[in-house]
């Protein structure tokens, strides 16, 4: 019986993406509640588990994965299917494309509005609005005429993106503009394995 651990934090977007992706693949795991906000994440027990001092962190028996992407990279190789990342060199790339997108725009963009709002961190929510809309209008004109971002069907391009996209709002960043993208997340909502960032 292997043992899997997720340190993760509730209220962390980067956490829920692979708390959706576990989910989807019905995996089983135990939940290691991990305040960065409050130091956890600097100690030295857990910076032998990630010396950059950030989550997620997935333990996998005794494989350590750290980063959000290696995360969703390293879960749809081991335990998905090619659906989730395809093994040609054109199906990887369009996902890839899709998780740079999650990692600049959305991060810079709307992670960091939402963290500004939230937390009252000192960033500037008019330039994030400024960092987020790229993104944004990069995947509306995907979504215009195709359900899903990387492939005909979900992949871990979607699970990538969809977390700080749905919680745009509490960024004060309104996806009125982009329909395509509102649609989306509603489709996102309807995938088995779907749960809400607050179970």
């Amino acid at each position: 019986m292997s043992t899997r651990k997720l340190y993760d934090l509730d209220r962390s977007g980067n956490c829920y993406k692979i708390r959706l992706l576990l989910s989807m693949l019905g995996l089983h795991y135990e939940r290691v509640h991990t305040d960065s906000t409050a130091g956890a994440t600097q100690t030295p027990a857990f910076k032998r588990l990630n010396p950059r001092g950030q989550i997620p962190v997935l333990e996998d028996d005794e494989i350590i994965i750290w980063d959000s992407m290696a995360i969703l990279v390293y879960l749809a190789r081991r335990y998905g299917d090619e659906r989730w990342l395809p093994n040609d060199a054109l199906g990887e790339a369009q996902v890839m494309q899709w998780l740079a997108v999650s990692e600049n725009e959305l991060l810079y963009g709307l992670a960091r509005a939402r963290i500004s709002v939230l937390f009252k961190r000192p960033f500037d929510l008019d330039q994030c609005h400024r960092d987020a809309r790229p993104g944004l209008e990069a995947m509306e004109w995907r979504l215009t005429d195709a359900d899903w971002l990387a492939a005909d069907h979900p992949t871990i391009a979607d699970v990538a993106c969809y977390p700080y996209v749905s919680l745009a709002d509490e960024g004060r960043f309104s996806l009125e503009p982009y329909p395509a993208v509102v649609k989306w997340l509603r489709r996102f909502e309807t995938l088995p394995g779907w749960e809400a960032m607050f179970a």
